[in-house]
């Protein structure tokens, strides 16, 4: 009988071990569909905006919800990964759930998740993030939502929020990214992420490469192939929307957004800085006017100007100031450096990823940007090889990076050289290590 959140998310967290495995192994959704039907389908509690992609899809998911609540939507999101409290990942129209939600749906997931494991064998013990998935929908059905938003984990067609029947599909930008399980090229990891494309579901796609693109649009004329004319099925960005007037500064992004769905164009606000933020606030607008034809101008400016998010070019230091990002794609890097260099100038870079990740190109972005670059670990939390980061970026410039595995040691030294030098720090290429810049900052304020 579980008593908090907390200890709720203590007893999943020990299923950590088994997704591991499982990454090994491979992934299926029989597990989570019959762990959804032994809870009774709380996946179909409310109307879902079903959000995949490589980069952005974490934001576009925030401010759809943030739109929708906006419209009066009693609306539930979950994302990943978390920066400082899990209950990050399951949220209700910007807030923590009512501890009570998270309590009550984690004594029902442990009912659940007992009746499965002496059902099963070793072989079919649910992962983290599938336990963590039924625990969002447990929550949104006992919290009596009227609206969901749902961001994919690593992939697509075999990630465990793929149970869902959602209003639209949404697919952001396509990267390389954990190539060891999704392929390694951007046909096959488009592939991967097209498997949340189902019949009669719209799609909303943001801007594509060629080689991904052709992948979506074959994949939605298979699964439409008794429907009818597939183009009807596409939304895709480029040809829907337009981003005029944009302005970056360090408190947002301003611009002007021309569409079709709204008589007049829109001036929009955002709270986070950066060209992309525009296109994924765009990408949003989309989404949620597809799924919900009815909402007004007035609610998605209302709900893009409330919209917060941790880790998304977030300031969270002042002297010196200190800006915190997850990307970890190359093209999340380089939207994230330009919309650094352009406010704040010259810096200290402080850099870690998890594994998996395109270092290489990250690195040769990174490089020349900085006057100091320190590389670290990104916390405990994800698989990592700080070495190998570190030799990458040698490869490319030796002698101007430095290797500072511990990530506490890493953090006080930026913030030293930092101080020293009269220079903004970036802490980016992990959520994880974001969180663990915030930590350190609070501790030593404390202190």
């Amino acid at each position: 009988m579980f008593l908090s959140s907390s200890s709720v998310f203590e007893w999943i967290s020990q299923f950590i071990n088994f997704e591991r495995i499982r990454a090994d192994k491979g992934f299926c959704l029989d597990r989570m569909w019959k762990l959804a039907e032994s809870a009774g389908h709380p996946e179909k509690t409310a109307p879902v905006i079903h959000v995949a992609g490589s980069k952005g899809k974490g934001s576009v998911s925030l401010m759809s919800a943030a739109i929708l609540s906006s419209a009066g939507f009693k609306t539930a999101l979950y994302t990943s990964p978390h920066v400082l409290d899990f209950r990050e990942r399951i949220m209700q129209d910007g807030r923590f759930f009512d501890e009570a939600v998270y309590v009550d749906a984690g004594n029902e997931l442990f009912s659940v998740t007992e009746k499965a494991l002496k059902q099963s064998d070793s072989e079919d013990t649910p992962t983290f993030f599938e336990l963590f998935t039924l625990f969002f929908f447990l929550c949104a059905r006992r919290s009596g939502c009227t609206a969901m938003v749902v961001e994919t984990g690593m992939g697509g067609r075999l990630d465990a929020t793929n149970i869902v029947l959602p209003r639209v599909s949404v697919i952001t930008l396509i990267e390389k990214e954990h190539t060891e399980y999704l392929g390694g090229t951007i046909a096959l990891i488009a592939k991967e992420k097209a498997g949340i494309i189902k019949p009669g579901v719209p799609l909303v796609l943001a801007e594509q490469v060629p080689e991904a693109l052709a992948v979506f649009y074959d994949t939605v004329e298979k699964a439409n192939r008794q429907e009818g004319s597939y183009q009807k099925a596409v939304r895709y960005f480029p040809d829907e929307m337009a981003i005029r007037s944009l302005v970056v500064s360090r408190e947002g992004t301003d611009f002007t957004l021309i569409s079709e769905l709204f008589p007049e164009s829109l001036a929009l606000s955002v709270s986070i800085p950066g060209a992309v933020q525009a296109k994924n606030a765009g990408l949003a607008v989309l989404a949620v006017k597809t799924a919900f034809p009815d909402i007004s101008a007035g609610c998605v400016s209302a709900g893009l100007k409330k919209c917060r998010a941790r880790a998304r070019f977030e300031r969270v230091g002042e002297n010196p100031p200190v800006i915190v990002d997850g990307a970890h794609t190359r093209a999340s890097i380089d939207s994230c450096v330009e919309t650094f260099v352009s406010v704040y100038g010259d810096g200290v870079l402080l850099f870690a990823c998890a594994a998996g990740k395109d270092i290489f190109s990250m690195a040769e972005i990174l490089i020349g940007r900085f006057s100091v670059i320190i590389v670290t670990t990104p916390g405990t939390f994800k698989k990592s090889y700080p070495e190998k980061v570190f030799e990458a970026f040698e490869s490319i410039a030796p002698g101007k990076v430095s290797l500072i595995k511990d990530t506490a040691k890493a953090i006080d030294e930026t913030l030293a050289i930092a101080q020293e030098k009269s220079l903004p720090v970036l802490a980016a290429g992990s959520f994880y290590l974001a969180g663990e810049v915030i930590k350190r900052l609070s501790t030593s304020l404390r202190v």
